[in-house]
């Protein structure tokens, strides 16, 4: 299976957003993939200019969203992964992945659950946590595991997705810049491959404070695909069931474990 990884740089003009997420999504169908990720914040950056507004504008941008996503998928042919912020009647928004078939019809939504409450930022003030874990969605022959993020930092959460039969783990990230955190998403991203023997799809975004680095990992680590920190763009990537096959037999390290967990979020 073809996947396309997007490294887009997203900020507070929704039309300049929409009009990018269906560039890529025409440049990767184009190119044969069946499934293209976008990163965090696709929709609309959470700028503090913003957040003010933001109920006010979700509302309105929302369902804009849902409908593009619906149609680009549709007109393309391929299932999009893709983030941004949904209304919440009951309070802050939730921070959202939503995934669409090539029908149109969504498949999953995730509310993100482990809010960035650290560096001394405070995403929680803004968003409202998911108390459900990620969902894993059927693509061509893969199982997609979901991800968000500071997800990437709770091994459990991964695991969770493996043992739900997830081959592959799309990461949807906004990921900070800052002292160290490069070299935290590339050992994260990496480790969260390796350990549960699956392939990671890694999506950033780009710009003065985000750390870019998209990249696409193996089963057993291998960077097969990535991208810079500094432009936007597609990486692409040929997923192959055999290689993960032949990995899982290599390690079988989720087949080893002596150590049971249970998953309980309420």
């Amino acid at each position: 299976m073809r996947v396309a990884v997007a490294q887009t740089s997203p900020g507070i003009d929704v039309e300049a957003n929409f009009e990018t997420i269906g560039r890529y999504v025409a440049e990767a169908a184009s190119a044969g993939a069946k499934l293209v990720v976008f990163p965090e914040e696709a929709a609309l950056l959470a700028d503090d200019s913003i957040k003010p507004q933001m109920p006010e504008i979700l509302r309105e941008m929302w369902p804009r969203f849902e409908a593009l996503i619906a149609d680009l998928a549709r007109e393309h042919g391929l299932t999009i992964i893709a983030a941004g912020y949904e209304p919440n009647d009951a309070g802050m928004p939730f921070n959202t992945i939503l995934a669409v078939d090539p029908s149109g019809a969504e498949i999953a939504r995730y509310h993100k659950m482990h809010t960035y409450d650290a560096f001394a930022y405070q995403e929680s003030a803004y968003v409202t946590r998911g108390r459900e874990l990620p969902p894993v969605i059927d693509v061509d022959g893969f199982r997609v595991g979901i991800a968000n993020c500071y997800d990437v930092r709770f091994p459990e959460l991964f695991r969770s997705l493996a043992d739900r039969g997830a081959d592959v783990i799309a990461l949807s990230a906004a990921w900070v810049s800052g002292k160290g955190k490069e070299e935290h998403w590339e050992v994260l991203t990496q480790a969260r491959a390796i350990e549960n023997v699956s392939w990671v799809l890694a999506s950033g975004t780009v710009g003065e404070d985000s750390a870019g680095l998209s990249r696409v990992i193996d089963p057993l680590g291998v960077v097969v695909a990535g991208a810079n920190a500094h432009t936007e763009g597609l990486v692409f990537a040929d997923l192959d069931q055999s290689r993960t096959e032949a990995a899982r037999r290599m390690l079988p390290a989720l087949d080893n474990r002596r150590i049971e967990l249970s998953y309980n979020v309420a």
